[in-house]
């Protein structure tokens, strides 16, 4: 079986993606990803073919979070050219492939491109809140330009709003490249691209499904990549020299104006230690005292289960990784489905949910004090040993055994 996973995106999108196409290949498939250039370096290193799409998108994590959100005639730009680019590049990288999987819900072109060669297609989504459901409403999305809403409109209506949302951003470039490929039009944008029965590549006990008896959804747990690389020297120094510091790390996302400080003055009130994690966003120390360090890409799965605790954005990776470690969280969430899993850790007990606000010494002080507390962290603790490692295995198994029965 030869497999396409294709996915636009920053880590958070891109590691599940990896993680599936590492297990794939060990039991004897040939993958390929399709993901942004940024990340070739990194699947090389796999040993995955890699296949470019669409421009870098490191930049993004130094733009200004406070910047005035893209003009209608810009978001029609934008979505244009991703449309554009994913009908460019996907059909090249999956010729040759029995199957399509796109992870993420910016795969505009995925299902197109796998009906006009005539192979199946799977969406994964990585958050169950990214999926319809009257259970919840759907997240905010800044890229199709939604604003919060007031709480006075049911959940079925809101999903019906966003859906329309998804036709005004992509629904005349989606059917124009249609038709262009001989294709009929699509009505429903959003239901096209994520099909009647979505898989939820998330962990069941950090992010159930909100409707278990149901059938409309296939969740595998979290794929989940193993990583084996061990800590920098710098890093083991660091974390042999006192008591276990706290993390703190934005990932691949913006970050709020003067965050480093705020977080180094926060771990200080409480007479810890930190690690901060540049990301994207290229967050600096304050100064030179020894009780902070500064670092770039680490095992974060080895790293999590040597500090006190791990102040983050709420991307589902880091969120998982931490659950997995048993350390206890501190969620700043910025947008998206970021929210949801600060609205998890802290209905688990196993952190703390901060505002939705940039943050400042003293309210982040307080949810890390929170956090540290000797029940918070038991519970970090017994819940890491209910964290599913297997989300991998379960998507790459479904996968071969529906080849499987379609070649019989």
């Amino acid at each position: 079986m030869r497999v396409l996973l294709s996915t636009i995106g920053s880590r958070g999108e891109v590691q599940p993606v990896a993680a599936l196409a590492v297990r794939l290949r060990a039991l004897g498939e040939e993958v390929r990803v399709c993901a942004p250039p940024d990340f070739r370096d990194w699947i090389d290193t796999l040993g995955i073919p890699f296949v470019p799409i669409g421009p870098e998108l490191r930049g993004t994590g130094k733009a200004d979070p406070a910047a005035a959100p893209p003009s209608p005639e810009r978001l029609r730009q934008m979505a244009e050219g991703t449309v554009a680019a994913q009908f460019a590049t996907v059909p090249v990288a999956a010729e040759g492939c029995d199957v399509l999987v796109a992870g993420g819900s910016l795969q505009i072109a995925a299902r197109s491109v796998a009906e006009q060669m005539g192979i199946p297609y799977v969406y994964a989504g990585y958050c169950p809140i990214t999926l319809p459901s009257p259970h919840h409403a759907p997240p905010l999305m800044s890229l199709r330009g939604q604003t919060a809403t007031d709480g006075t409109a049911d959940n079925r209506t809101l999903w019906a709003q966003d859906a329309q949302r998804w036709n005004d951003t992509f629904g005349a470039a989606l059917n124009a490249h249609r038709a262009s490929a001989g294709l009929a039009p699509v009505i429903d944008v959003r239901s096209h691209i994520f099909t009647g029965r979505p898989w939820l590549a998330a962990d069941p006990v950090l992010a159930p499904w909100p409707d278990p008896v149901g059938r409309d959804v296939v969740q595998t747990g979290a794929w989940i990549l193993p990583d084996r690389r061990a800590l920098s020297p710098e890093l083991e120094v660091f974390l042999d020299a006192g008591e276990p510091p706290v993390y703190f790390g934005f990932g691949s996302i913006r970050a709020p104006q003067d965050l480093s400080r705020v977080m180094i003055q926060a771990a200080r009130a409480l007479g810890r230690r930190a690690i901060v994690s540049r990301g994207w966003a290229d967050l600096a120390l304050l100064d030179g005292e020894p009780d902070c360090l500064s670092i770039g890409e680490a095992n974060q799965q080895a790293l999590f289960k040597r500090v006190a605790a791990v102040v983050h954005h709420g991307g589902a990776g880091t969120t998982t990784a931490a659950a997995r470690a048993g350390a206890p969280q501190v969620v700043i969430p910025q947008g998206y489905d970021q929210h949801y899993w600060a609205q998890r850790i802290d209905h688990l007990g196993i952190g703390t949910a901060h505002p939705p606000v940039v943050p400042t010494t003293d309210s982040l002080s307080a949810a890390l004090s929170q956090a540290l507390r000797p029940d918070v962290a038991a519970r970090a603790r017994s819940t890491a040993d209910a964290v599913r490692t297997d989300g991998a295995e379960v998507a790459a198994r479904r996968l071969m055994a529906a080849d499987s029965q379609r070649s019989s």
